[in-house]
């Protein structure tokens, strides 16, 4: 079970954060490690400092899940731990519960995504914690096995809304980390943050094909995606 995960025992006196950084160029953090309790929470800053130290690029995915903590728990934690972070992924509700930051309309139920809603709260988060890039993946639901996947991205000047593939799911469990590496897959590897974007999109829309936590599927797999026909449904 998450609450009973060995980092939520871990002391700070366990890591040489300072020895685990040495040629590091990037460290990606998810909501749910500080949300695991006290230590866990003072872990995780105590480890983006030591990142910021050696200039390594931090993102986080702030994936708020409500039986670990409380929007009021949640807010007071992140808040603080966002002046760490570079590049911040998370959907609508991850950002009203743990930043405390209220989006607007938008009814994911119905098929509708009011992309205005987005980029009004991806600015207000840049304008608060100066993110470079705020991102967010995009689920439009026909119906329980059918829906439509994209994301989106704003760099404080330019709002990107990705293709969609419209998908036939087969397991959407990972579908949210699967987009989150590879958005940071492709910047990685020197894409701009617009085809870092598509890279994330279609490795998801890819997951949703697979049983399991996993996407066992290859950079060639996604690439061939993003070259293909992206109108019909995704299929593996």
């Amino acid at each position: 079970e998450t609450e009973k995960a060995t980092i939520a025992e871990a002391d700070i006196s366990d890591f040489d954060f300072d020895e685990i950084f040495k040629g590091a160029d990037w460290f990606h953090i998810s909501g749910i490690t500080p949300a695991l309790g006290d230590k866990a929470a003072i872990l995780t800053e105590e480890a983006l400092k030591a990142a910021k130290r050696h200039n390594i690029t931090v993102s986080v995915d702030l994936n708020y899940r409500k039986k670990l903590w409380t929007p009021k728990e949640a807010q007071k934690v992140m808040t603080n731990l966002m002046q760490y972070v570079d590049i911040c992924i998370g959907n609508e509700e991850d950002a009203q519960l743990t930043l405390g930051f209220e989006l607007g309309e938008t009814d994911v139920t119905t098929g509708k995504l009011k992309l205005e809603n987005y980029k009004e709260i991806f600015k207000k988060m840049i304008d608060k914690f100066g993110f470079k890039y705020v991102a967010s993946s995009l689920r439009e639901s026909y119906s329980a096995s059918d829906n439509g996947w994209s994301a989106c991205v704003y760099d404080g000047e330019e709002f990107y809304h990705s293709r969609k593939y419209d998908i036939r799911i087969v397991d959407r469990v990972g579908g949210g980390d699967s987009f989150a590496s590879g958005f940071i897959y492709g910047l990685l590897n020197d894409m701009d943050y617009k085809d870092s974007l598509e890279f994330g999109v279609a490795a998801a829309a890819l997951k949703h094909t697979i049983h399991g936590d996993f996407n066992m599927v290859t950079v060639d797999e996604v690439e061939n995606l993003l070259k293909g026909d992206v109108s019909g449904r995704v299929q593996r």
